[in-house]
C-alpha cells in the first residue's frame, strides 16, 4: 500500500470495514476491534490515524505493533495472526495497517479474566455480541440447512413483523408466551433457516424479515 492508497481508504471514514486509532494506548481494548472484524466480514485497522481522518502517523511504529501483537496473542482465542503493513509518511513517521480477513475459525473471543467476550462489527462500531449472535455464528459453520415447524408462536411472530419492522428477544418472549430459553432457541433456529435475520445491537438485537421476504 502506498500513501495514495492509504489516503483513499482513510478518506472513506470509519465504517463497517475501517477503524482508526491514533496510537496504541490500550492494546487489549484494540484487540476487540480485531476480533470484531474477524467475526464479521473483515476490515482494515489503521494505527496512526485520528478519528477525524487526519493522518499524523507514528514515530515508533514498530513499538506500537509489538505492543498490539503481544496483547492479541495474550487475549484473543482462537489465536489470530495479524501482520502489519507499514506505510511511510516521512523518513520518521509511518502508519501501521492491519488487513483483517473474516476468519474461518470464528467466533473468536477476547479473554477478560475468566470471561469470554465476543465482538462483531456493526457499521462503525465493534460491539459485544449477544449469546444468540454467538450461537448463530457457531452453528452456521456446521449447519447444512435448518428446519423448523410453523406453529402458533411462529404465526404470531410473522403477524407481528407484518406491521412492525423488528422484534427483540424480550418482545418475542411476551408475544410467544414462553421463557427466555425457548424464545432464544426459536429465534436462532429461524435465523439459521433463513426466514429471519439478526441485526446485532448493543442493548437488544433486532430480528427482522429478510429483504427477499418484504
Amino acid at each position: 500500500m502506498n500513501i495514495d492508497n492509504l489516503k483513499a481508504l482513510v478518506g472513506r471514514g470509519e465504517g463497517q470495514h475501517i477503524e482508526f486509532k491514533r496510537k496504541v494506548v490500550n492494546a487489549e481494548k484494540i484487540s476487540n476491534e480485531i476480533v470484531a472484524f474477524a467475526n464479521t466480514n473483515g476490515g482494515h485497522l489503521f494505527i496512526g490515524v485520528d478519528d477525524n481522518g487526519t493522518i499524523p502517523g507514528l514515530k515508533f511504529a514498530e513499538e506500537h505493533d509489538l505492543e498490539l501483537q503481544e496483547a492479541a496473542m495474550k487475549v484473543i482465542r482462537p489465536k489470530l495472526v495479524i501482520k502489519p503493513e507499514y506505510v511511510a509518511l516521512t523518513a520518521k513517521k509511518s502508519v501501521v495497517v492491519y488487513h483483517i480477513e473474516e476468519s474461518s475459525q470464528k467466533p473468536h473471543f477476547v479473554k477478560d479474566g475468566s470471561e469470554k467476550k465476543y465482538f462483531v462489527r456493526v457499521a462503525d462500531r465493534s460491539i459485544q455480541a449477544s449469546k444468540e449472535v454467538v450461537e448463530i455464528i457457531k452453528r452456521r459453520k456446521k449447519s447444512k440447512g435448518t428446519k423448523f415447524s410453523f406453529g402458533e408462536r411462529e404465526k404470531r411472530l410473522f403477524e407481528h413483523l407484518e406491521h412492525q419492522p423488528k422484534i427483540t428477544l424480550k418482545e418475542y418472549m411476551q408475544l410467544a408466551k414462553c421463557n427466555r430459553f425457548l424464545a432464544s432457541r426459536n429465534l436462532i433456529r429461524l435465523v439459521l433457516a433463513g426466514v429471519l435475520e439478526v441485526v446485532p445491537r448493543e442493548k437488544e438485537d433486532h430480528f427482522i424479515l429478510p429483504k427477499s421476504f418484504l
